[in-house]
């Protein structure tokens, strides 16, 4: 049977490409909305409910997305988290690859603080249980990063192991946000602490 020559080719790609357009559009939307009202509110502030308000987007939409407020606020922070990894990974020294261990090190310190600068709150609301930091796939990556540099600076061994979540231990939401609004140290004062304990640690362990 010929087809008539009035009937329209049937493409799904260019809805395909619309629907994936307006994804991304909410989900910018979504993100925009729920960090005005966390910095209006604070976190314990915000419903998802009043997200979706503020954002201009149905429940089930928001919902559908995210699925629950503790994913609503672990993906405020993905992308400034990815784009840190990648500058580990693939960055210009001494962040990245290239620079002796120990200044990679202190560079590692150096940008993880300025990261929860940013975003300590939206890391510590994320943690859905008080042991949720160090089952997260970050954390994973941030300790193979940090081990594979102690590796390199004291050798292999169960004290490197231990070592390692040590140095972490500092670099939490908590004891950031601790000594930044409680004690009030500047966050150049913390990253000069986080360095000296750091190069105290490999200068003790390598004596």
């Amino acid at each position: 049977m010929e087809s008539s020559p009035f009937e329209l080719p049937i493409s799904t790609a260019p809805l395909e490409h619309r629907e994936r357009a307006d994804a991304r559009r909410n989900r910018e939307r979504i993100l925009c909305a729920v960090a005005r009202l966390v910095d209006e509110r604070g976190i314990d502030g915000v419903s998802m409910d009043e997200v979706a308000a503020e954002a201009g987007v149905g429940k089930g939409t928001l919902y559908r997305r995210f699925g629950d407020r503790w994913s609503l606020l672990r993906a405020l922070i993905e992308e400034p988290e990815r784009d840190f990894q990648n500058a580990l990974i693939r960055g210009e020294p001494p962040l990245g690859p290239g620079a002796p261990a120990i200044e990679r090190l202190r560079a590692f310190g150096a940008g993880l603080l300025a990261l929860l600068e940013r975003h300590a709150r939206f890391v510590l609301a994320g943690d859905s249980v008080p042991t949720g930091r160090y089952r997260h796939p970050v954390y994973a990556f941030y300790r193979t990063h940090l081990g594979m540099l102690l590796r390199e600076l004291l050798g292999d061994g169960t004290r490197t192991e231990y070592l390692v979540d040590a140095l972490l231990a500092p670099l939490g939401p908590e004891p950031f946000l601790y000594q930044r609004e409680v004690l009030g140290m500047s966050l150049e004062d913390m990253t000069e602490g986080w360095q000296a304990l750091a190069d105290a640690v490999v200068a003790t362990a390598t004596s």
